[in-house]
């Protein structure tokens, strides 16, 4: 690319039209620009998206970046393009995930032993909701399949990496996920009532 700003007019350009998580090393090697500026730019589009007042947003999730719609408008988006209503995760779910998730790759006998009960289904469940995904058989009798969580995974709970997931509680490892969401929801609704002061009171 000749310049910066081409640059980050063809990153948005590629970022908008993929609708998945593309990695820097991909978009360096598309818009031919070092990595290292190629993660610049993607950071300035993302402070860029958010300071304007855009529908869109640029989620970064370990070394990929994906535009994403802005949570507050997901209701709108439901309603005009027709989905139907996600179904929030049951507790076992929830619970699964959060085993998964500090203590990947995993297998399925792993978390049966930390549950105390059968997770198959479970498991299969958020392999299928793209949650969670196959990372491999290990080494050992039976060669079983590990599982690790997946970039959906990170998008969902807005989490740019697992290195962000909040630290486990008590020595017990018993975690809610819940409150990743939660706390992004305060996020969100801190910085709203920030720019509401500002827009009623612009001195």
């Amino acid at each position: 690319m000749s310049n910066i700003k081409s640059a980050e007019a063809a990153i948005e350009a590629v970022l908008f039209a993929s609708g998945e998580p593309v990695s820097v090393k991909r978009l360096s090697e598309a818009v031919e620009v070092e990595e290292e500026t190629v993660y610049k730019i993607c950071k300035t589009l993302q402070d860029r998206l958010n300071e304007e007042e855009s529908g869109v947003c640029l989620m970064e999730m370990n070394d990929c970046f994906q535009m994403c719609s802005k949570p507050e408008f997901a209701d709108i988006i439901k309603k005009a393009l027709e989905i139907k209503k996600n179904v929030p995760l049951s507790q076992a779910a929830m619970e699964v995930l959060a085993v998964i998730a500090y203590n990947q790759p995993v297998t399925k006998g792993f978390i049966e032993q930390v549950r105390g009960v059968d997770s198959s289904q479970t498991v299969n469940n958020l392999v299928e909701k793209g949650l969670v995904e196959e990372a491999g058989r290990l080494e050992v009798p039976g060669r079983p399949i590990s599982y690790r969580t997946s970039l959906n995974f990170l998008r969902c709970f807005g989490l740019s990496g697992l290195d962000k997931l909040p630290p486990l509680p008590d020595e017990n490892g018993q975690v809610l996920l819940e409150e990743v969401v939660a706390e992004k929801q305060s996020e969100k609704a801190v910085a709203a009532a920030q720019e509401e002061k500002t827009t009623a009171d612009p001195t």
